[in-house]
């Protein structure tokens, strides 16, 4: 009795199976054409995003060998050259115009914003390190720092505090973060701001124990404490 309950219940289900099964060729054959367009779409798409990363990849390619002349310049501090190229080779602003969305492109921009800056150019400086928006762990934070630089040279000592702050924490590590915290407190010491110096320098002697700045930094606090009574 079991054994036949059983057969049934697998008729049952079979059945069931067979029905949806003819259900779901019933709907593929009534859309089909939107199914055509469903996957042709879907093609297209997989094609792009191909042919746009190979794209990029080989304008990369094209930026990368262009800009080495330039990073050379930069190098020996011959800015101008760095910056606009020496009649044979090109300079990073050639390359951010020509590769400005390529990783090397915006490397480029990094540069240039530092060679502005070395230049005594803060403003377009900052113009240029606002391009960079890579993610490397030390230039990011580096270029953040470089812009509160040139707040720093422009007399905008707020902004210079902010950016201090921002490349402390950007990607924070015991190099760049320390650096630039120990920047931060002295911006807040010239705006007479010393309950925020001493926190940063707080900060800095806790969360940096083993860098040359926090061996550095106990007469600052002891200073801002001396400061605050």
């Amino acid at each position: 009795m079991a054994t036949k309950q059983n057969v049934n219940q697998g008729d049952e289900r079979l059945e069931n199976v067979e029905e949806a099964l003819s259900k779901t060729e019933l709907w593929i054959e009534n859309n089909q054409k939107t199914l055509w367009i469903i996957f042709i779409a879907v093609l297209v798409i997989a094609f792009g995003i191909y042919g746009v990363s190979r794209y990029n990849k080989k304008r990369n390619e094209n930026a990368s060998a262009q800009i080495f002349k330039a990073q050379q310049y930069f190098e020996s501090e011959q800015f101008e050259n760095a910056l606009n190229g020496d009649g044979n080779n090109v300079g990073f602003l050639d390359i951010i115009d020509d590769y400005g969305s390529t990783k090397t492109g915006k490397l480029a921009a990094y540069y240039a914003g530092i060679s502005y800056m070395k230049l005594g150019n803060y403003e377009e400086a900052l113009n240029y390190l606002k391009k960079y928006n890579n993610n490397d762990q030390v230039l990011s934070a580096m270029a953040l720092g470089a812009m509160g630089d040139c707040y720093m040279e422009l007399n905008d000592l707020q902004n210079a505090a902010t950016y201090y702050g921002k490349a402390a924490a950007k990607n924070a590590n015991d190099f760049t973060s320390p650096m630039f915290l120990m920047k931060q407190g002295l911006t807040y010491e010239i705006l007479n701001d010393y309950a925020k110096a001493l926190n940063v320098y707080q900060t800095l002697k806790n969360d940096y124990p083993s860098s040359s700045e926090a061996f550095e930094v106990s007469k600052n606090i002891a200073n801002m404490q001396e400061k605050m009574k």
